[in-house]
C-alpha cells in the first residue's frame, strides 16, 4: 500500500485549495469548486473564504456570483448545514444528502406539531403542514420574493408556536415559520436569495426556486449515482482521507459512505497506520508550492474538511475551537495551522502564533495581517461561533 506522508498532504492542501500564491484561484466559482462547497452557517465566512484565495476579490464580485449571475446557490447540504455550492453542482447535493435531511426534519417537525396541539395525532399534524406548506409556496409565488415576516403575514399559520423543551430552563415556543421554510427549502422548492441587510445578515429574503433558477435546481440524478460523485469530488478536494473523514463530512450512513467509495473505486494508501483513500490515479506526488501564509475565517472549508485534525491543527484545538466542534478564525504557514485571529471593536486584525513559525514566516504573518486589515477597511466580522482566542483576540 502506497504511504502519504503529512507532508505531501500539505503540499496538496495549499495546492488544491488555493492558498499558495501560484495557486489561486481566478473568481469566487473557482474557489468554490475546488473545495467542493463554502460553509454559509456564517454568512462572513463566504466572503472572507473566497478573498483568502482570490486576489482582487471583493464583497460586491462575490454578491454578484449568488445574486446576480446565480453561478453559486446557497443551500442546505452535508450535515444539515446551509452552503454555498456552485449551481450546476446543486442536484447533487440535493440527491446525496439534502433529500434524506428533508425526510427526516418532516417526521420531526409533525412530531413537534403533534406536541404543540396542531393535531391530535400525527396523520393530522402531517396534513395541516402540507397544507401550510402549499399556502406558504403559492404566497411566495404570488410575491416574487419575500421575507419570512411578510410570508408570515400571507399565511397567519406560520405565527403558529411550538412548545420545544417544555419543563426545561431552556424551554421555548418559537412560531413555525422557520422550519416551514427551512423544510420546503430543503426539499428545493424554494431559495435563500439576497440578505436583508449587509454581507454580515444571516437573514435572506426567499424566492421559488424555479424563479431563481430557469427549471429550478435542475435534474437530480439517482442518490446513489449522486453520493458517488459528490465523494469523488471531495476526494479530489480533500483526498486522501479516510472513511471517517467522508462520513463526517457528508454526513451519510457508514454504509453509504462504504459504497460510494466504493462506486469511485477509491485507492486505498497508507496515513501513518491508518487506511486512506485517494482517487483511481491521483497516487502521485503533488507538484511542490512555494512557501505561503493565509488567515482563513471561522467554518472555512479546509479546516472543516476532515474528522482528523491531527496532521494540521497540532495540539490548538482547545484554542481554535468551540465547545460544539466549530472552528474559530485561524493562522496558516505551509498547510498547518499556526495560530489564529480576531478584531477588536478598532477592526484592525490582529492574531496570535501559538507555535514558533522562524522570523521569515513571522514576517509574511505580520505583512498578511495588514493586508486583512485594509481589505476589511473597518468592518468588524464577529464569528457567529466564537473560539476562546478569538475572543481573546477581539477584547479592547
Amino acid at each position: 500500500m502506497l504511504r502519504i506522508e503529512v507532508a505531501e498532504r500539505r503540499t496538496r492542501l495549499g495546492r488544491r485549495h488555493r492558498l499558495a500564491p501560484s495557486s489561486r484561484a481566478a473568481d469566487a466559482v473557482q474557489a468554490t469548486e475546488s473545495l467542493v462547497v463554502l460553509h454559509a452557517t456564517d454568512p462572513a465566512t463566504v466572503h472572507l473564504s473566497v478573498a483568502a484565495r482570490v486576489p482582487g476579490s471583493d464583497v460586491t464580485t462575490t454578491e454578484s456570483a449568488l445574486y446576480d449571475d446565480r453561478a453559486l446557490i446557497r443551500m442546505l447540504g452535508m450535515r444539515r448545514t446551509v452552503f454555498v455550492a456552485p449551481t450546476p453542482f446543486a442536484p447533487v447535493i440535493q440527491a446525496a444528502c439534502t433529500d434524506d435531511i428533508a425526510v427526516k426534519q418532516r417526521k420531526l417537525l409533525v412530531k413537534h406539531l403533534t406536541e404543540a396541539g396542531v393535531s391530535p395525532d400525527a396523520d393530522g399534524a402531517g396534513r395541516w403542514l402540507r397544507a401550510v406548506e402549499e399556502s406558504t409556496a403559492t404566497a411566495l409565488t404570488l410575491r416574487g420574493s419575500a421575507t419570512a415576516q411578510e410570508l408570515s403575514q400571507d399565511e397567519p399559520r406560520l405565527r403558529t408556536r411550538l412548545a420545544m423543551a417544555t419543563g426545561k430552563s431552556y424551554a421555548a415556543q418559537p412560531y413555525v415559520t422557520s422550519r416551514v421554510l427551512f423544510q420546503l427549502a430543503a426539499e428545493g422548492r424554494i431559495v435563500r436569495g439576497r440578505p436583508l441587510g449587509t454581507w454580515l445578515s444571516g437573514q435572506h429574503q426567499w424566492s421559488p426556486a424555479e424563479k431563481w433558477l430557469p427549471g429550478g435546481l435542475g435534474d437530480k440524478p439517482p442518490a446513489d449515482e449522486a453520493r458517488a460523485r459528490l465523494a469523488r469530488a471531495w476526494l479530489d478536494s480533500f483526498g486522501p482521507g479516510t472513511l471517517a473523514d467522508l462520513q463526517w463530512w457528508s454526513g451519510w450512513t457508514l454504509g453509504q459512505t462504504r459504497k460510494a467509495l466504493k462506486e469511485v473505486e477509491a485507492v486505498e494508501v497508507d496515513l501513518d497506520g491508518t487506511v486512506g483513500y485517494v482517487l483511481p490515479g491521483d497516487e502521485a506526488p503533488e507538484v511542490e508550492v512555494e512557501p505561503w501564509v493565509a488567515f482563513l475565517p471561522s467554518l472555512d472549508p479546509t479546516p472543516m474538511g476532515w474528522k482528523d485534525r491531527g496532521w494540521y491543527l497540532g495540539e490548538h484545538k482547545s484554542r481554535l475551537f468551540d465547545q460544539t466542534g466549530n472552528i474559530g478564525p485561524t493562522v496558516w504557514a505551509d498547510g498547518r495551522i499556526v495560530g489564529g485571529w480576531g478584531q477588536p471593536e478598532s477592526g484592525e486584525v490582529r492574531f496570535q502564533l501559538l507555535e514558533d513559525v522562524g522570523a521569515e514566516t513571522a514576517d509574511q504573518i505580520e505583512a498578511e495581517a495588514g493586508r486583512w486589515t485594509s481589505w476589511l477597511a473597518g468592518v468588524r466580522v464577529t464569528p457567529r461561533f466564537r473560539s476562546p482566542l478569538e475572543k481573546i483576540l477581539s477584547q479592547g
